[in-house]
């Protein structure tokens, strides 16, 4: 079996902490030294964090703004329920009317011979099944 690993770690340790140890010189360099310009330049400080302010604000209503509705795009309002019992009540309809042709079909087709009228009305209603089969199923 694998054998247990024990950290003597110490808990309270994490990344930042060893950063941190590991560039404490150079973190409190750069420290020193801004804390030196502010003192030494109190007010330049204080007009520069104004005016960043300001010029923040000033970009955040104008530059940065976001429209809500972007030109140029139709916004296209839909009624999903309307749209849904309009498309069953579409395909309903063609589907009883499918059954039509087919007991149309059915009964021509059933006739030994077909007179001209006969064959029109077949021909009519084939093509008509074919269109109401791809209004139904337009993948195929």
């Amino acid at each position: 079996m694998l054998k247990k690993l024990r950290s003597n770690r110490d808990p309270g340790d994490t990344v930042f902490t060893e950063l941190r140890r590991e560039f404490k010189p150079q973190i409190n360099y750069v420290a020193e030294g801004f804390k030196k310009k502010v003192d030494t330049y109190p007010r330049l400080v204080f007009w520069l964090m104004v005016i960043n302010i300001t010029l923040s604000a000033v970009l955040s209503f104008t530059v940065f703004r976001h429209p809500s509705d972007p030109p140029g795009k139709p916004v296209k309002i839909t009624a999903p329920v309307s749209d849904g019992f309009g498309q069953i009540m579409q395909a309903s309809q063609a589907i009883s009317e499918m059954l039509r042709l087919k007991k149309a079909i059915d009964s021509l087709s059933a006739k030994k011979q077909l007179d001209r009228n006969d064959s029109l009305a077949l021909e009519n209603a084939l093509d008509r099944f074919q269109q109401l089969n791809k209004q139904l199923n337009p993948k195929k």
